[in-house]
Formats: structure tokens, sequence, C-alpha cells
């Protein structure tokens, strides 16, 4: 139910702003140049803050508290993240989490991805502060989020991309709740 009444909001959303806007919606985020193309917050955090102002037409005083503020603690796409970590951890070890092992797994990824720095791969790491929260040893663990490491730069990015879309969407929110015209 949960998931139909999303995609219906977001669907119709979509529906209002192509009829209201001709089709001449900009993108809310621009990627920077070279390599670095989806940093976590020290690089994300002016490019989000240029593009929301310009395109989305949000004041400075709005982007100015709401984005620095979700770029620290609205780390969502880092929590997802470790919480399918540990997921695919517990099924490599061929341990079957238990309901409550579950709620702490998602209570802890929450909170450790509160306090995750943003730099490439801290996501990676706070992964161990879940692994114990269920009773998992670091030994047996260390192994496979080694192996993660391989892929987890790309994997950084696509967090990266959840949180500042978020941290954009929870801005333009916050925008129009302040009685701003968007757009």
């Amino acid at each position: 139910i949960t998931y139909r009444l999303i995609s219906a909001w977001i669907s119709g959303l979509l529906q209002r702003l192509n009829k209201s806007h001709h089709n001449k919606a900009k993108p809310v985020a621009a990627p920077s140049k070279g390599d670095k193309a989806i940093e976590p917050l020290p690089t994300t955090l002016p490019v989000t803050m240029k593009c929301v102002n310009e395109n989305v037409k949000a004041s400075k005083e709005v982007s100015g508290f709401v984005l620095p503020m979700g770029a620290t603690i609205n780390m969502d796409g880092t929590a997802l993240y470790e919480c399918a970590g540990v997921i695919f951890i517990s099924q490599i070890l061929g341990v079957e989490l238990t309901i409550s092992q579950q709620i702490i797994v998602v209570v802890t990824a929450l909170l450790a991805s509160i306090g995750a720095a943003g730099i490439p791969s801290a996501g990676l790491v706070m992964i161990f502060i879940v692994t114990q929260a269920v009773g998992f040893n670091n030994e047996d663990v260390a192994l496979i989020i080694g192996a993660m490491l391989a892929v987890d730069r790309p994997l950084d990015m696509f967090r990266t991309m959840v949180n500042v879309t978020s941290d954009s969407i929870g801005t333009a929110i916050i925008a129009h709740s302040e009685g701003e015209k968007l757009y």
C-alpha cells in the first residue's frame, strides 16, 4: 500500500509540474566537473545549493538552512546501504536475522548514518557498527566488507544521489510551506 501511495503521489506531482510549466522543468542538481561527479557533502553542497536556488527558486535563507542540515543528518542513502549490506553479509554467513535483529539493523543503520562523515566510503566503515549491533564477529565480516570495497565507489555515488535528491526535495517542501513561489 505504501509503495502505491508514494508512486501515485509522485506521478500526480510530476503531472502537475508538467502542466503548469509546459515541460520546461530544469534539473534540480547538475553534476560537477571531472570524475568527482557525485561526491558526498564537501563537494555536493555548494552545487546543490546553487541548483536549488536557481532551478527550484527556493530562497537562499531556506536552502542555506535546510541543505547543510540535511547533508549532515539526512543520510538516507547511507542508511539504506548499511541495511542492505548487513543483510547481504548475514546471507553470506548463512545467518538468518530475526525480526528483532532486523529492527536493530534499521535503527542502528539510521543512527550510524547520521554520524557518518561526508567522505567517500564512510558508510562502508559504519557497517562494522551495525554488524556488531546484531552480534556478528568482526573477523567473520571483515573479509566480506573488504570484498564490498570493490564495488563501494559506484554505490557511494548512488548513495550520494539519494541523499542530495532527498535534501533538495526537503528544501522545496520547506520553501513551499514558507509561502515561497517555486519554479
